[in-house]
């Protein structure tokens, strides 16, 4: 989706962003998010970042892997930020919003804030590649994306847009398609800490092949 904002590099990028914790939740860069905001703390997030004039929100994962107590839930160090581009009031009290993804970020500190909702020193050093669209996508190897999601949707029975799939670029199909995968917080981790769009396209394609494995196994008659 086309920005009114320009992000050549991590110098664009504010060093300090608010963060929304969500397990199971996947942005990557260039990729659309869809978000029903209602809770008052994430409505006054997002206030915030429209006043700010930045209106960008970190999306991160909760570190579930240890302590699920906790009434401040750890969390991972990576995430990705993503700029608000649509909003709708929806008369109720709520926001529906659409995150656009710009670049991952690594969490620095978290910080001692008066406001709700969390806040981070984040760094974007190490995501560069991040501002460049269609990155690498020369490298994936689209036949066998499009091998295993036919595999997925078969043994799941879900059809798709395949006119859509055929024509979309690299990039927008894998991106895509981690994003929507019904896999796992650390799935969902390893698919957005992937080096390069090859490497998540490989994660995808291993993580799918294994749960469709999985189920052709529980399908099986018992052995006698």
């Amino acid at each position: 989706m086309p920005m009114n904002a320009q992000y050549r590099g991590p110098i664009d990028l504010p060093e300090t962003i608010p963060v929304f914790p969500l397990a199971g939740a996947l942005l990557l860069p260039r990729g659309q998010m869809p978000l029903n905001i209602f809770e008052p703390r994430y409505l006054a997030m997002i206030d915030d970042a429209l006043r700010d004039g930045h209106r960008l929100i970190g999306m991160i994962q909760p570190d579930l892997r240890h302590d699920t107590s906790a009434a401040v839930p750890k969390l991972y160090r990576i995430g990705c930020a993503g700029r608000i581009t649509q909003l709708a009031e929806s008369g109720d009290g709520r926001y529906l919003i659409e995150l656009t993804g710009v670049s991952r970020f690594e969490i620095i500190e978290e910080l001692k804030v008066l406001t709700a909702y969390r806040q981070c020193r984040v760094s974007y050093a190490n995501f560069t590649d991040d501002f460049i669209a269609r990155k690498g996508e020369e490298q994936v190897d689209r036949q066998s994306v499009l091998r295993t999601l036919r595999d997925f949707l078969k043994a799941n029975k879900l059809s798709a847009d395949w006119d859509g799939i055929e024509n979309a670029p690299n990039e927008a199909l894998v991106n895509a398609l981690a994003m929507m995968s019904p896999y796992g917080p650390a799935e969902k981790q390893a698919m957005l800490e992937a080096r390069d769009l090859k490497t998540r396209a490989e994660i995808l394609i291993a993580v799918t092949e294994i749960e469709l494995a999985k189920k052709n196994t529980e399908g099986e008659p018992p052995l006698q």
